[in-house]
């Protein structure tokens, strides 16, 4: 039995080691007719401890609001305005003096975004990105800011041809040869990185029957093993973001940095937006940002800190679309907090995956139930750890060894005799055994998996009389 406590041990000691940690920002889009003024936006930002801001346009006034803030910006050419600038260096000269340079550094505007999810902009202004971004890109030169500033473009997701499984990732053909090979040489020859806007939310809502909602929340589940290369996968955003990288690396440009530009997931929706909830939404983003801040990396790439950005900042009420489109916000327009969930390492100390709405959220419209969909949840809040079956009674056995031994589980309740014993099943066993490990680290993250043999429920298991404890 010590082989096997030995690649347990192994086993337990990978799922702890963190990568560098990651960054944090907020989306800051105002596309309504009630958010507060862009200087009390700025304190809010300060006092929810957001170091990085992402804008749609470049606004006077909150480029004005941010300067001195210490909060560091990305701007926005919007999309109507990329064929004057890519046609008219003297366009792109001006917008860059009078929307960067004019700010810069009281402003400390780190990135432009030129143009948001091009490819699939109605009005066909692809063929104009990689020019207005080259021109762009020269306007910085010309104001000696090129090397503080990057120039890059937010893609969506559709961009790709491929996204599962991950390590098949690859961008839409008819992309490649005229924008994806000279952008991403752009990026690379700039010192620049490729922005990815990556929304999970979407891809379960139309594929609740084949994906699984603690998939999609960053919660514990055995994971998603990629058939091609055998990694496995604890997230769906991690699969997503590693699609990206893939299809990047097929084109052989494995050194592009990557920045998620944006993710979220809405407090409400729908009746037919199954998963919009305030529950879930606080779930997506809390568990996102602890995952972020304790280890940036994905399985393909490790070591490959992200920098995310949530959206957004606030619901913004005058958005076009289903009722998601107009819940997305972390905060109300009176500046109170949707739901409560930490935007910094010091924040993660204290939270716990069990998101609820914050006091007073109800006088706003905002609703606790599924959104349409059936998810299942904990009438406490509570959450257990059970074996697997599915893995076999080898694998089953290991990791029950472990966790009565090296692990530490308070295994006395199964033992022959003891309350626990009956049913006499090794699945049994292994989930009481289980549940006594992850419940006494804490229910962490990565305590419920050995090795595949374990994954979290949301309902009290039930093997004959036998009640599981919630907690140490």
């Amino acid at each position: 039995m010590q082989h096997c406590f030995v690649s347990f041990s192994l086993l337990l000691i990978s799922v702890f080691t963190l990568a560098d940690s990651g960054s944090i920002g907020v989306n800051y889009g105002r596309i309504a007719n009630n958010l507060p003024p862009a200087n009390k936006v700025v304190e809010l930002l300060k006092s929810q401890g957001l170091t990085r801001v992402k804008v749609y346009d470049a606004d006077p006034a909150v480029l004005h609001a941010l300067s001195g803030s210490g909060i560091k910006v990305t701007v926005d050419l919007p999309n109507e305005q990329l064929f004057a600038a890519a046609k008219s260096t003297s366009f792109a000269n001006s917008w860059v003096e009078g929307n960067v340079a004019a700010y810069y550094p009281h402003t400390e505007i780190e990135a432009i975004a030129v143009g948001n999810e091009v490819f699939v902009d109605p009005h066909n202004t692809t063929k104009f990105l990689l020019p207005a971004m080259k021109n762009i890109q020269e306007a910085l030169v010309k104001f000696n800011l090129h090397s503080d500033i990057k120039v890059s473009s937010p893609i969506a997701l559709s961009a790709l041809q491929n996204s599962y499984p991950s390590s098949a990732g690859s961008f839409r053909p008819e992309l490649i040869e005229p924008v994806f090979k000279p952008m991403l040489d752009f990026l690379r020859q700039t010192g620049s990185f490729l922005m990815v806007n990556a929304y999970p939310f979407f891809a379960y809502e139309s594929n609740t029957d084949v994906i699984s909602l603690d998939y999609a929340l960053f919660r514990e589940n055995p994971g998603v093993v990629d058939p091609r290369n055998g990694l496995r996968y604890f997230s769906l955003f991690d699969a997503q973001i590693d699609a990206v990288f893939a299809a990047m690396s097929a084109l052989k440009y494995d050194d592009i940095k990557l920045v998620v530009t944006e993710t979220g997931w809405p407090s409400k929706g729908d009746e037919n937006e199954n998963g919009a909830s305030i529950q879930n939404a606080a779930a997506y983003n809390g568990n996102l940002v602890r995952r972020i801040l304790t280890g940036g990396g994905t399985p393909l790439r490790p070591k490959a800190d992200l920098t995310v950005y949530l959206f957004a900042l606030f619901n913004e009420n005058k958005k076009f679309g289903p009722t998601s489109e107009r819940n997305y916000g972390l905060f109300y327009p009176n500046e109170e907090k949707v739901y409560d969930i930490p935007f910094t390492e010091e924040g993660l100390k204290n939270y716990r995956d069990n998101p609820s709405p914050v006091a007073g959220n109800q006088q706003h419209g905002a609703t606790p139930v599924n959104g349409g969909g059936s998810v299942s949840k904990s009438t406490t809040g509570n959450t257990w750890c059970i074996a697997n079956g599915e893995v076999g009674k080898a694998k089953l056995q290991a990791a029950l060894d472990y966790a009565c031994g090296e692990g530490g589980a308070d295994c006395h309740p199964i033992q022959p005799g003891s309350r626990c014993y009956d049913p006499n099943t090794i699945e049994a066993h292994a989930s009481f055994a289980f549940n006594s490990y992850y419940q006494k680290k804490g229910r962490q993250m990565g305590t419920c998996y050995f090795g595949g043999a374990a994954y979290v429920v949301t309902q009290p298991p039930k093997y004959g009389k036998c009640e599981f404890p919630t907690g140490y």
